[in-house]
Parts: C-alpha cells; sequence; structure tokens
C-alpha cells in the first residue's frame, strides 16, 4: 500500500499533526499551543472546543507544508493526554465545562471519602490504579454533583463523557451528526473505569461512583480493522479518510519506542515523565506504587499490559523557571544555564505542584527546594530542576525492579526533554545503565501512526515496525557509585520534606 499515516497527537500544552512515511519518517509536522486555565489553586482546565479548533488548524497545516492531497493519507491516528475529562452535549457538541486537565486536585476530597472504606488500594485488584486525583473516574463524579442538571443529562444518554481521544474521535467522525463515541483499552485503563481482565467498564465501580454507563463511550482495540468511522472535515481532509488508531500518549510512546516483548520499557519526558514497562499478556499488580495498565490491544489479539510510574511535573518544571520565575526566555536555555555551574550547589528541587505521584501517592505533598544556602545562584536552580527529572526516574525505576524482577539493560528516551545533553548523561549516571534515544524522537505520535497503519494493512505486523526503530545517540553512565549514592541519598530526604504540607 502507497501513501502515509497521519497522527494527531493531543498533548498536555498542545496539539500536532504529524504526517508519517513507511519507514516511521516524519513528512511533515504541524504544532499549536493551548492555554492552561487555573481558576483556583490545584485546579487545571483546558477548553475543549480551543483543542477541536487546533487540532483542525493543526491537520490543514501538516498537509499543507507536505503538500500532501487528502488520497495519499492511507489513516488516522489519536493519541492524546490521558485522563483529561470532557463531558459534553450530545445534540450540540458543547461541553458542560471546561476540561478537567489530569493535574487536577480538586477531587482530594472525593478521594479521600471513597478510601474510608477499603484504603487508597479499594479498586486496585480489579482497575491496578489506587484512589488518587489523578484518574478520570472521580472527575466524572465530580461534574456530575457540581454542575446543575448535568447528572439528568447523562441519565439520559444527552451527556457523553470521554477523555480528549474520545471528544477527537467524536467530532473527526461527524460529531453530532452521527459522531463515534469510542475510546481505546489504553485510555480506557486510566479511567478507573475499566475491569483489566474483562477489558470493560465495571458495573461496580459505577454505581459507588454514581456513574451512568450510558455516558460512557465503547471501549475499542488500539488498532482497529473495524475503524469508527472516517474524517468528515472541509478542505484536504475532507476524503472520507479511516480513524482506526488510538493510544493514550504514554502507551503511544512504549509502541512507538518498538517495546513489544516483555521486560522493554521506555521513559517519555514532558509535561510530566513516564515510564512504561511491557509485562505481557497478564496484568502484573505492584506493591511499588506502580499502575497497572493496558499497554496496547492490536486488532483482536490479546491485550498486553504494562507497569506505569507516573511523574506529574518534569518539563511543566523548566516552564515554571520560565514563567513563573523568569530565569530563562526560553524553554532551551536551561541547559546553557545549568552548565554555568558545577553542580547542584547542595539543593534539591522537589516539583510536588500537585502533590506527587508514583511512587508515594501523597495528594498531601507541596514543592520544596531544600539545601539553600547563600552559595546557591540562578545557575544551581537550573541544575536542580533537571535533575529532579532524573532522580524520579530513578526511584520508578527501583520500584520497576522490585515488582517484575525485570533488570534493564538500558533505557529507551523520548520527549521533548531527550535533546538535553546535561540532563541524558546525568539521567545514565543516576541510574548506571545506558540511555538510549531513537532516530525518531516523536515516538507518541509515531506510535498512534503505528496502530493506525496497521489497522489498515500499511504495515504488516511489529516486525515491519521494529525495522524502524534505530538508535541516535547513546549515553553511558560514568558517576562513580560512592557520588551517585550519596547525591541519590540527599533526594530521599528532600522527598520527604513535601509531605503531609496539606492537612
Amino acid at each position: 500500500m502507497e501513501g502515509y499515516v497521519a497522527a494527531i497527537d493531543q498533548g498536555t500544552t498542545s496539539t500536532r499533526c504529524m504526517i508519517f512515511d513507511r519507514g516511521g519518517a516524519v513528512a511533515s509536522l504541524a504544532q499549536h499551543e493551548h492555554r492552561q486555565i487555573y481558576p483556583r489553586p490545584g485546579w487545571v482546565e483546558h477548553d475543549p472546543i480551543e483543542i477541536w479548533e487546533n487540532t483542525k488548524s493543526v491537520i490543514q497545516a501538516s498537509l499543507a507544508k507536505f503538500g500532501a492531497t487528502r488520497q495519499s493519507i492511507v489513516a488516522v491516528g489519536i493519541t492524546n493526554q490521558r485522563e483529561t475529562t470532557v463531558v459534553w452535549d450530545r445534540r450540540t457538541g458543547m461541553p458542560y465545562l471546561n476540561a478537567i486537565v489530569w493535574q487536577d486536585t480538586r477531587t482530594k476530597e472525593i478521594c479521600d471519602q471513597l478510601a474510608l472504606e477499603g484504603g487508597q488500594g479499594r479498586f486496585r485488584p480489579l482497575v491496578g490504579l489506587p484512589l488518587s486525583t489523578y484518574p478520570s473516574g472521580p472527575k466524572i463524579k465530580w461534574l456530575l454533583e457540581n454542575h446543575q442538571n448535568l447528572r439528568q443529562a447523562a441519565e439520559q444518554g444527552l451527556a457523553l463523557f470521554g477523555n480528549i481521544d474520545t471528544w477527537l474521535i467524536w467530532w473527526l467522525t461527524g460529531g453530532p451528526d452521527g459522531g463515534s463515541h469510542v475510546t481505546d483499552v489504553s485510555n480506557a485503563s486510566r479511567t478507573m473505569l475499566m475491569n483489566l481482565e474483562t477489558l470493560d467498564w465495571d458495573d461496580e465501580i459505577l454505581a459507588i461512583l454514581g456513574i451512568p454507563r450510558i455516558m460512557l463511550p465503547r471501549v475499542v482495540p488500539s488498532s482497529d480493522p473495524q475503524t469508527w468511522g472516517s474524517t468528515r472535515l472541509d478542505g484536504p481532509f475532507a476524503a472520507k479518510i479511516p480513524v482506526c488508531g488510538d493510544l493514550g500518549d504514554q502507551q503511544a510512546a512504549l509502541v512507538g519506542q518498538t517495546c513489544f516483548s516483555p521486560g522493554e520499557a521506555k521513559n517519555t519526558y514532558g509535561t510530566g515523565c513516564f515510564m512504561l514497562l511491557n509485562t505481557g499478556s497478564q496484568p502484573v499488580q505492584s506493591k511499588r506504587g506502580l499502575l497497572t495498565t493496558l499497554a496496547y490491544r492490536i486488532g483482536n489479539e490479546s491485550a498486553v499490559y504494562a507497569l506505569e510510574g507516573s511523574i506529574a511535573i518534569t518539563g511543566a518544571l523548566i516552564q515554571w523557571l520560565r514563567d513563573n520565575l523568569g530565569l530563562i526566555e526560553k524553554s532551551s536555555d536551561v541547559e546553557a544555564l545549568a552548565r554555568s555551574v558545577d553542580d547542584n550547589g547542595g539543593i534539591y528541587f522537589v516539583p510536588a505542584f500537585s502533590g506527587l505521584f508514583a511512587p508515594y501517592w501523597r495528594s498531601d505533598a507541596r514543592g520544596a527546594i531544600v539545601g539553600l544556602t547563600r552559595f546557591v545562584n540562578k545557575g544551581h536552580f537550573a541544575r536542580a530542576a533537571l535533575e529532579a527529572a532524573a532522580y524520579q526516574t530513578r526511584e520508578i525505576l527501583d520500584a520497576m525492579k522490585s515488582d517484575s524482577g525485570v533488570e534493564l539493560k538500558a533505557l529507551k528516551v523520548d520527549g521533548g526533554m531527550v535533546y538535553n545533553e546535561l540532563l541524558m548523561q546525568f539521567q545514565a549516571d543516576i541510574l548506571d545503565i545506558p540511555v538510549v534515544r531513537p532516530r525518531v524522537s516523536e515516538t507518541t505520535a509515531l506510535g498512534a501512526a503505528y496502530t493506525a497503519g496497521l489497522a489498515v494493512g500499511f504495515w504488516d505486523n511489529t516486525d515491519d515496525l521494529r525495522r524502524n526503530w534505530q538508535v541516535d545517540k547513546t549515553w553511558h553512565p560514568a558517576m562513580e557509585r560512592i557520588k551517585r549514592d550519596n547525591l541519590y541519598k540527599g533526594w530521599l530526604k528532600a522527598v520527604e520534606r513535601t509531605f503531609d504540607w496539606v492537612e
């Protein structure tokens, strides 16, 4: 089959459309940022309509840059910021409220109340997730309880829920005019509502949370030969192009990194930081604060599971240095500023802005900078901010080793921060294993393209995809063990200082 595959990568801060050829190379890219809305401390929102308008814009822009015709695009895949929750009117397509973003902490009281019976791990055996402000389920419950008449609309089937993947697929395939209301297994596993064994919504949990099943999308494979409909946009995408690939962003990066065998892992450095370890066809329950999640499902094949370590703030910390403190003009300036000093000056920066995710799951934690002296300058701030991403990754990797018994030989990395040479070398040093960046580092969008392309036969199988993966650069550890151990010991001490801040 000739042609190209398009991927829509809807992330926490921006939306991109990327077009890939058969070799997995990027043929065209367009990107547009959207607003971050902070109505109250701990609340984070996005405007779903703005995201949809940006999506249409980047589709047209990427095709215009490439000069592609609509006939040359054989399939469309979606990848998205997970857990971010939208509820909208099926008749008009208008959201009832802004989207509640995955970082948002407004559901803490709901989670605390649910934990009174059975504790924080009450639903974990069924869904693989602890009770926390992270998943979509408590967000839906909050919306139903805090918007007048929404519950009645939901029970009547007039209000639809979706994460951003569902929202975009619904609009791409017709919106109010017969749009397909679906989500794939990877995104469904992030709601705290999907049973890991049945791969469908769990009626017992729905009843406990008071969520009408009728408002939820149909759960489908990540790569679906049946497709969910075809594009109905004006302009270059006016042709009926199959929409048939869907993955949450971190699972998409796992696929883009071709981690198809149990024991293979990747780490994505974006707004947050997310490490996934393929555990094969059986879910592995974590004893160390990791999440058990669906990695992907290709057609009618068995679902593949993963252990995940989720870190809320990594790249967002660099944005905070830029936007809130004005220490740098653009995010890429952070490396030069960090290189202006030899080390972190004795300080640690724990970015628990919205609590701590894995392996702690402490919504009572808040950010802290510890070890300050008069010696410290803005270069040390920059260096400590970068090092925070590496330390948090070390914590996740240690937990994965304990849960899985797998000793990683190397870590595949992707995301915007992997071009920061200082961070990547420090990451290899603090992990004491090689860190490997692929030639195509846009692995999240590539994973979405792969799922769509597999569904229509553009690629025959995962062996085709493995042949596309090539190494760009490898960083090898060069730090002495005593120094590594002392630095990490200081980090763990700093993390403890952030606990119990919110009472």
